[in-house]
């Protein structure tokens, strides 16, 4: 606990205050026009005044990409005054800022993009049950230009860094996942062949990186470690992905977990903590971090035993915003939700909490 509170540095010289990072967690409370609200800037600069950083709920790269409604857009340069509210309010409570940047394929919403058309790596089933289709080798590349645009906007309005989102089933998990890629081209096939498309995406995110920004600018990649499906991701493919990634030109990596003590299910190896298995595999070349279910300071300290360099702190946040002041002076703190207290929370992120009763403890 006491190393987690002092300073971290990460291999190109950024040093942020301490090892504790928000979270990236949707809001659904943009503005009718996906411009950022207030109650969202609100909600971040309440959290922004203990962790060293705080990573944004994804923001989408391309209009096909929205997989949320009241989802922050960073797909054209209209956005970039609405990105520069988020990332100075984060910047008044002292943290990093850093905006995650995705694509939901799939899993996006058909009311919310142009003409209903719902694409993927191949042409699989979309989250509605609808058809998403396959998305042409033209398009793959469009949607790779857009990364790096989207990481422009993102330097524009003063952001330190962006996360590439590939996990959570979005599209560039899509793609490395042989559950839902089944391309025979150049973007699928064997598990080499299935990194392409993201690996084309560190490298626009990278370009764009080197043109307008410097070293000290944070490109970290999130990735799920496993699938259920038969087809899909095993952790001995990921252990794969991640030794092929900890070697990319990336500050960190972040792997997506709702639980930092779930063990590997489907790999060859014993059926131990993830984050300990990935950790040996990354061997030092990048921080890791850590995430899942850490609400207590005993959490905090059992989670420092996987081995991650860094804790991102979710749910917890959002019933302690100020969890890491709190614990870092030693005074108490909630691990359930207080209803009868200001939180600031957006009404509609507070309002999908309660819909999904047990997801945030104490919620009512």
């Amino acid at each position: 606990m006491t190393t987690f509170l002092t300073p971290f540095t990460f291999h190109n010289g950024v040093t942020i205050r301490n090892r504790y990072l928000m979270a990236p967690m949707t809001t659904y409370s943009a503005n009718a026009d996906d411009t950022v609200s207030d109650a969202e800037i609100t909600y971040y600069r309440e959290r922004s005044y203990g962790v060293g950083a705080v990573i944004t709920a994804c923001a989408y790269v391309l209009p096909n990409g929205k997989g949320f409604p009241g989802q922050i857009s960073a797909h054209s340069d209209e956005y970039i005054l609405s990105l520069k509210r988020i990332a100075d309010a984060i910047h008044d409570g002292g943290a990093k800022a850093i905006l995650q940047i995705y694509h939901g394929g799939r899993q996006a919403v058909r009311d919310l993009v142009p003409n209903g058309d719902i694409v993927s790596a191949s042409e699989n089933v979309a989250a509605d049950g609808g058809v998403a289709r396959a998305l042409t080798v033209e398009e793959i590349e469009e949607i790779v230009v857009a990364f790096g645009e989207t990481t422009r906007r993102a330097i524009e309005a003063g952001f330190d860094g962006v996360e590439i989102h590939g996990a959570n089933t979005y599209l560039l998990q899509q793609f490395f996942s042989g559950f839902t890629n089944k391309r025979t081209d150049r973007y699928g096939g064997s598990v080499e062949k299935r990194m392409t498309f993201l690996l084309e995406i560190i490298e626009s995110v990278n370009r764009a990186k080197a043109q307008y920004a410097n070293d000290q600018f944070i490109i970290g990649y999130r990735f799920s470690p496993e699938e259920p499906e038969e087809d899909g991701i095993t952790l001995d493919e990921t252990v794969q992905l991640v030794n092929r990634l900890a070697d990319e030109k990336l500050d960190y990596l972040h792997i997506s977990l709702g639980d930092f003590r779930s063990k590997a299910h489907r790999y060859s190896g014993e059926k131990e903590n993830r984050i300990k298995i990935l950790k040996r595999v990354i061997d030092g070349r990048i921080p890791f971090i850590g995430v899942g279910s850490i609400y207590s300071p005993e959490d905090a300290k059992e989670a420092t035993e996987t081995g991650a360099d860094l804790l991102a702190l979710g749910r917890e946040l959002l019933i302690e915003a100020h969890w890491v002041e709190k614990v870092a002076a030693g005074e108490p703190i909630i691990t359930e939700m207080d209803m009868s207290r200001e939180n600031n929370i957006p009404e509609p992120l507070m309002n999908m909490m309660k819909r999904n009763v047990g997801w945030v403890p104490g919620v009512k």
